[in-house]
């Protein structure tokens, strides 16, 4: 007998439909946490918005007629050439949470890049068998950040995704004018029982209150240092922008770079992702490797990405609308979705594989 799960998911022919899908079911809280961003929002919109206006050179006449979306990310190979973004506390729109999330990412071949603010201990997603990093927030307690990293290397861990743009978290409206709070069955399982995130605040954010509490202002190039000597996980770095810090990065010995804005969630008004690869990618010159994430949203803003000189993109709210509407269904037809359009877009601009599409022109 078919679900309703399956019949949602089953239904959705874009990631649109599982954000509608998502809206219709979830508290409006907690449907404002995941979608919000910062201050007045510019920035994801500008992300959206960056891709939009860049265009694709299509190539004519040549041999499409096996075209696949096979990648290697940060020296695995991946069925695609993305990874499921960092995204805390998915137990927030699913019961089973990141154990859902894992399994369809393991399912589809592709990497589950897996928050510090997991509702789900990172020993239980590893165990699911797929290739899964972990995203370090660095705490103020520095020895038990190394700790932490330590734990997600013996779990299984493939890499290591150390999170750069958040001293603390933005000014995030949406939460603060719903005094959001998390319920009492969902807990950061990596690094807590319980805290501040559970307590209702006199007009703030319950999560940003536990954030700031529990995450320290002054990372700094030291502490990046500090934590690849640790460690013998390829390092990444997640949320660089500037061309500077891009070079810098390169020359410490990082192995790649997500460039980001934190999906618009923190600074409000900085540079949108895209827009930044595409002043980075010339200036590495392929020094290492570079992702992208905010504002991906179909197969075509994956190669939009490639041809700007992303070697994949992560993927953060369609997967938790996919969660939301339809559990690990859902995720798996997201990704399903964008396998589809992506071969079909590869396809269509001449691209008989990802490597052909970083060759693709741009007019932006």
């Amino acid at each position: 007998m078919t679900s309703g799960a399956d019949r949602t998911a089953a239904d959705a022919e874009c990631l649109a439909d599982f954000e509608r899908a998502a809206a219709a079911v979830l508290p409006p809280d907690i449907r404002d946490f995941v979608a919000g961003g910062s201050g007045d929002e510019v920035t994801p919109a500008a992300n959206r918005a960056a891709f939009d206006r860049t265009f694709l050179v299509p190539r004519v006449l040549r041999d499409v007629s096996r075209c696949t979306t096979d990648a290697t990310l940060l020296g695995r190979p991946a069925a695609l050439p993305l990874a499921v973004a960092p995204v805390a506390y998915h137990r927030l729109v699913s019961e089973e949470g990141e154990l859902a999330t894992a399994r369809a990412a393991k399912a589809a071949g592709v990497p589950f890049a897996v928050s510090t603010l997991s509702s789900v201990p990172i020993e239980e997603i590893t165990a699911v068998g797929g290739a899964v990093w972990f995203q370090l927030y660095w705490l103020r307690d520095g020895t038990r950040t190394l700790e932490l990293a330590r734990r997600a290397e013996d779990a299984g861990c493939e890499a290591l995704m150390l999170t750069v743009d958040v001293p603390w978290m933005g000014r995030r409206l949406r939460d603060i004018r719903n005094r959001f709070t998390l319920p009492a069955e969902v807990r950061a399982a990596n690094i807590d029982a319980g805290g501040t995130a559970h307590i209702p605040p006199a007009g703030a954010s319950a999560v940003a209150a536990h954030t700031s509490e529990a995450f320290s202002p002054a990372l700094t190039w030291t502490t990046v240092d500090r934590l690849r000597k640790h460690t013998r996980l390829p390092l990444v770095l997640k949320g660089v922008l500037a061309r500077e810090d891009a070079l810098r990065a390169a020359e410490s010995g990082v192995d790649a770079l997500v460039v980001s804005n934190h999906g618009g969630r923190q600074l409000d008004g900085a540079v949108p992702s895209l827009d930044a690869l595409a002043e980075l990618a010339p200036a590495l010159d392929g020094r290492c490797e570079l992702l992208l994430d905010g504002g991906v949203r179909s197969g075509t803003d994956v190669l939009r990405a490639l041809a700007l000189g992303a070697a994949g993109v992560l993927v953060g709210r369609p997967v938790i609308w996919g969660l939301a509407a339809a559990g690990e269904a859902g995720v798996r037809r997201v990704f399903e979705l964008l396998a589809a359009e992506l071969g079909s877009s590869l396809g269509l601009a001449g691209c008989a594989d990802v490597t052909e599409a970083r060759s693709l022109r741009t007019v932006r």
